[in-house]
């Protein structure tokens, strides 16, 4: 069954995105449902409670890696998500996956950046685990602090000057 979304181009099972098309399954298989801004974002609010802000153009897929109609993951290919997850005890976290990284949450909001070679993850609230994608220790970050993930080099946590921050959240229309 195919419909017609602002939000962008996706297929299931992984739910392919790609903000700024037209064709799209229905965002409610996976329990998101897709909203445009006056900003330009795509914000998308799923009924267990997960909120993502697309920035316009953003490319990702929403992913329910246990098959139960709630999306348990993203993998963003390029530019940003602001993504709120409630507090939840135990379980599996919620991730985002990129080329470069793996952050993951149990409760809190965050956004996630890719451009180029280079994955930027930056906290608003609560507390972010952050590794290299498929090898390497991982950090935690905090509100405020923020990591630069690329192929090599440590994973540096900073906390990150308010232009910075300001930047990437208006990109987000916050």
């Amino acid at each position: 069954m195919r419909g017609f979304a602002r939000a962008g181009l996706f297929a299931l099972p992984g739910l392919f995105l790609s903000v700024g098309f037209a064709t799209a399954q229905p965002a409610a298989v996976v329990g998101c449902t897709p909203s445009a801004s006056a900003a330009g974002t795509q914000t998308w609010r799923c009924d267990n409670g997960i909120t993502i802000v697309a920035e316009n153009g953003a490319r990702f897929e929403l992913k329910d890696a246990n098959r139960d109609g709630h999306i348990d993951s993203v993998e963003l290919s390029s530019k940003a998500l602001l993504v709120e997850v409630p507090k939840k005890p135990g379980g599996n976290p919620f991730k985002v996956l990129t080329p470069q990284a793996i952050a993951a949450v149990r409760g809190t909001k965050w956004a996630v950046d890719v451009a180029e070679a280079k994955t930027s993850v930056f906290v608003a609230d609560g507390r972010v685990g952050v590794s290299r994608r498929g090898r390497g220790r991982g950090v935690v970050l905090k509100p405020g602090e923020g990591v630069d993930v690329e192929a090599t080099g440590p994973l540096t946590v900073k906390t990150w000057g308010q232009p910075r921050v300001d930047s990437l959240m208006a990109r987000l229309g916050q």
